[in-house]
């Protein structure tokens, strides 16, 4: 392509050969070196499901929970959220419910969940 057609555009349709796929994954591990933590998004319909999430909250992730199917049982939900507290406890983390308690939020040491909606005024 000479630069006529760079600054006035191309005339014929490009063809595929003109395009690359490009790894973004691959792109940002190389520019910016590997992540310090990652936001985890999870869902939990059973109790023995909670040691993968423990896991990643110990690896110093942050993990969303989805504990919309376990709130049909309500002691295995509540067991389930006393084992998170604890772990976000143990870690000197934190945790808060979101969304009417269908969403349980649980960061890692030195992270904290602000209380504050950013609009819409209120606490959660």
């Amino acid at each position: 392509m000479g630069i006529k057609d760079r600054l006035l555009g191309r005339k014929e349709p490009a063809e595929v050969e003109d395009y690359a796929e490009i790894d973004l994954a691959a792109a940002e591990a190389d520019s910016f070196g590997e992540p310090a933590l990652y936001v985890r998004i999870a869902s939990i319909s059973d109790l023995k499901e909670s040691q993968t999430i423990k896991n990643e909250i110990y690896d110093g992730n942050i993990v969303i929970v989805d504990i919309s199917k376990l709130r049909m049982d309500k002691i295995n939900c509540e067991r389930l959220l006393k084992d998170l507290k604890q772990v976000a406890s143990d870690i000197k983390g934190d945790i808060v419910g979101l969304g009417d308690q269908q969403y349980v939020i649980i960061t890692p040491h030195r992270v904290r969940i602000s209380r504050e909606r950013i609009g819409g005024g209120g606490r959660y």
